[in-house]
C-alpha cells in the first residue's frame, strides 16, 4: 500500500472514513491477482488518480457494501474481474441511492438471468469470457493506447493459461507473493515496464520455493482414472503452477489442488471446471475455477495426516454427471 492512503485492501477499519474523505472521482473495486493489477494499471493510465479496493472473491460482497454505503457525489464505482453474487442487486440499489454511477466489466461466466437482472441497474455491464478482465478494461478505456494494449496482451497470456509470453508467468507469480509486490507490479505496468531487477530478484526467490512446494504436492497426489483422469494433491503453494506441472507430469485431464481448510483450485482440459466448482459452493472459468469441501475437524485431521480425504470421491462422482 502506498503512503498516500489511496489504496485499501478492505482490512482496515477506517475504509469507510477513507472513502468519505477521498479526493478521487473513481473507485476501482477489483480482484487481487495479476489480472486485477493490470486492470488497475489501465484505470490509472486513463483516469489518473484512482482509489483502489482490492478484494478476494469471498470479501467482494462486504467490500461492495462498504463502498456502496459511502457518499457517491456522482462519482464512479468501476468493478472489474469480480463476478455476480447472490443479492448483489441490493448493493447496487444502495450505491445508486447514495449517488454512485456503476460500471462493471467481468470475464467470468454469468447466467443469462444474472445479466438481465444487473444490466438495467448499472451504467455499463460488460461480460466477455473470451478475454481477461484487463483486456476488457483496455478495450473500453484505452483502445488506442499502446501501453494498455501490451499490458492486456501480457496479462491475458497468464490469466487465460496461454503461456506464450514468458513475462506473464514472472509477473503472475510475483504479484501473488504479497500486497507489496502486487502494487509494485501495478505501478510498473502503468509506466510501461514489464521487468526490472526487483521483479527478477523476487521471481528467482519464488522459483526456488515453488519447486520445493510442487514436489511435495506431487509426492502426495491421488489419482482417479474414471470418468476422467483426475488428480487430487495438497496445496503447499502456487496452485496454478502446481496444477500445470501435475498435468505435464501425470498426463491428467483434471487437477484439484486442495488447501488444509478444504478450499480447492480446479483446472481441467474439458471446459467443466466452473460447473464442478458450482456444486461445491464456488465458480470460475470453464478451464479454471475454485470451490470448497466442507471439512469437519475430523476431515482436517485426516487430510493433515494422510493428504487425502473422502470428499475426493464426491467430486469425482460430480464430474461424471456433467456434460461438456
Amino acid at each position: 500500500m502506498d503512503r498516500s492512503g489511496r489504496e485499501r485492501d478492505g482490512k482496515e477499519s477506517n475504509l469507510m472514513k477513507a472513502l468519505s474523505e477521498r479526493s478521487q472521482h473513481v473507485v476501482h473495486l477489483t480482484h487481487n491477482d495479476l489480472d486485477a493489477a493490470g486492470a488497475d494499471a489501465i484505470h490509472r493510465i486513463h483516469y489518473g488518480d484512482v482509489f483502489t479496493v482490492f478484494a478476494s472473491v469471498g470479501k467482494f460482497p462486504g467490500l461492495f457494501d462498504a463502498v456502496a454505503g459511502a457518499p457517491g457525489r456522482g462519482d464512479l464505482i468501476s468493478i472489474s474481474d469480480l463476478g455476480y453474487f447472490k443479492d448483489v442487486e441490493k448493493r447496487i440499489k444502495k450505491a445508486r441511492s447514495n449517488g454512485w454511477r456503476i460500471e462493471w466489466r467481468d470475464h467470468h461466466r454469468w447466467r443469462e438471468e444474472e445479466i438481465r437482472s444487473v444490466e438495467g441497474m448499472v451504467d455499463l455491464l460488460r461480460v466477455d469470457t473470451s478475454v481477461c478482465a484487463t483486456g476488457l478494461v483496455a478495450r473500453d478505456l484505452a483502445p488506442e493506447n499502446p501501453t494498455a494494449t501490451e499490458i492486456a496482451r501480457v496479462v491475458c497470456d497468464y490469466d487465460l493459461w496461454k503461456h506464450e509470453d514468458p513475462r506473464s508467468k514472472v509477473l503472475g507469480q510475483v504479484v501473488m507473493r504479497g500486497r507489496r509486490n502486487r502494487d509494485y507490479v501495478r505501478d510498473r505496468l502503468a509506466a510501461g515496464v514489464f521487468s526490472d531487477p526487483q521483479i527478477e530478484q523476487e521471481y528467482a526467490a519464488i522459483v526456488r520455493e515453488m519447486e520445493e512446494n510442487i514436489e511435495s504436492s506431487l509426492k502426495h497426489a491421488t489419482v482417479y482414472t474414471e470418468p476422467y483422469r483426475i488428480v487430487f494433491a495438497p496445496l503447499y503453494g502456487y496452485p496454478s503452477e502446481t496444477a500445470h506441472t501435475i498435468r505435464d507430469t501425470l498426463d491428467t485431464e483434471i487437477e484439484v489442488i486442495v488447501s488444509q481448510n478444504g478450499r480447492f483450485s480446479i483446472r481441467s482440459v474439458p471446459p467443466i471446471s466452473h460447473l464442478i466448482a458450482r456444486e461445491f459452493g464456488g465458480g470460475g472459468h470453464p478451464h479454471a475455477a475454485g470451490g470448497s469441501f466442507e471439512f469437519t475437524l475430523l476431515d482436517r485431521i485426516s487430510f493433515w495426516l494422510f493428504k487425502k480425504n473422502k470428499h475426493y470421491r464426491s467430486l469425482v462422482e460430480v464430474s461424471g454427471t456433467i456434460s461438456e
